[in-house]
């Protein structure tokens, strides 16, 4: 089943950009043509998240290859809070890039990191609004549809309540 938002995207490839806040890491992502964008839509309420977000939860999509496009990648690092994955952030602005697990084919990009222009389109800077023409890919890729991880520390009143983590498969626990 397919939601609407993600309508558009799945009939040719697309390509993803992003990167750290002082721009010393650039990446570029290439979805293929049968990319699934609602299997691919995580978030995560889980307590190492969290910490390392500084956020309530993170949403993130998962890709199935990353390249640096950054002449320089002697910024990047990774930090194992357990020993089945790894988080990539900037050494430099702390910016969190991705989460992978140990064997795991691709990569998950942390949304937030992800170039403006890719998720609300390009914007006109006087009205800030999508430019025509131009296709917003942030509700593709956090649509809601796909999978929560750690729903069980959802916070009372707060993350129980947003809808975007009430649709989709929601899992006890991960890791």
């Amino acid at each position: 089943m397919s939601d609407k938002s993600t309508e558009p995207f799945e009939s040719k490839p697309v390509t993803i950009v992003g990167g750290c806040l002082c721009a010393k890491l650039r990446y570029s992502a290439t979805l293929p043509a049968d990319h699934d964008f609602v299997a691919n839509a995580m978030t995560c309420q889980c307590t190492q998240c969290r910490k390392q977000s500084g956020a309530l939860f993170v949403a993130y999509h998962h890709v199935p290859l990353l390249r640096w496009t950054s002449g320089d990648t002697s910024t990047l690092s990774e930090f194992g809070a357990t020993p089945s994955a790894k988080r990539g952030f900037c050494s430099a602005c702390g910016s969190w890039l991705y989460f992978r697990y140990k064997g795991q084919e691709g990569i998950s990009l942390c949304v937030g990191a992800i170039d403006h222009d890719v998720l609300v389109g390009k914007t006109q800077v006087s009205v800030g609004t999508a430019g025509e023409g131009e296709q917003a890919l942030g509700a593709a890729l956090v649509n809601g549809l796909g999978g929560h991880e750690f729903c069980e520390n959802e916070i009372p009143g707060v993350t129980d309540d947003i809808p975007l983590l009430n649709r989709g498969k929601r899992n006890q626990g991960s890791f």
